[in-house]
């Protein structure tokens, strides 16, 4: 996997958090951070979601997901590295109700062993859309649900088995898949 990208978008995706965080002292309500339970689900990727309103109607967010376990021996594995920014429209109010997205994200991924012994790894770049509903629990937390599906262009390579590492196939190309299944709990300060 491509470490030095990581790096590099990692750097990028800093300043910006780091930007929003001083453009306007903080107010109530004004910052979200949320986890996707739905991800823990998927051999227990680890995630986070930061977000900051911009208006009453759009937040700006970024989100990362990791993901190093391996399972069975080393057969089993769904890795990942994946760093997104993006926006949030709210047509009714900032945090509550339905909600449509938009986002860029780079995935860094190896997976096998899940429903055959072919294991593929490598990077995925591309711009996602999702919607859902925000639904306030109180004051401060949320409960989140929605859908999201992404496309763009990915480079690949297919081994044989996730331990062997014999190549069958290199290529690139692009694709359209689903992303994400959200059900999220949210914390809102």
């Amino acid at each position: 996997m491509a470490n030095n990208r990581s790096a590099v978008l990692l750097a990028l995706a800093l300043p910006f958090i780091l930007l929003i965080s001083v453009i306007e002292p903080a107010r109530a309500q004004k910052f979200s951070v949320a986890t996707n339970l739905a991800d823990y689900a998927n051999f227990g990727t680890l995630n986070l979601d930061v977000s900051y309103a911009v208006s009453r109607n759009w937040s700006v967010m970024a989100g990362a997901k990791y993901n190093p376990f391996t399972f069975q021996g080393g057969e089993l594995l769904n890795k990942q590295r994946t760093f997104s920014l993006g926006a949030r429209w709210w047509p009714w109010h900032i945090y509550s109700g339905f909600w449509v997205s938009s986002k860029a994200q780079y995935m860094e991924y190896s997976s096998g062993g899940i429903r055959s012994r072919q294991t593929q790894e490598g990077d995925a770049y591309g711009l996602g859309l999702g919607g859902g509903y925000s639904y306030m629990l109180g004051s401060h937390w949320n409960v989140e649900a929605g859908l999201g599906f992404w496309g763009g262009y990915r480079t690949y390579a297919l081994y044989d088995c996730p331990r062997c590492g014999t190549t069958r196939e290199r290529g690139s190309r692009g694709f359209i898949m689903p992303n994400d299944i959200i059900l999220s709990i949210a914390y809102v300060f």
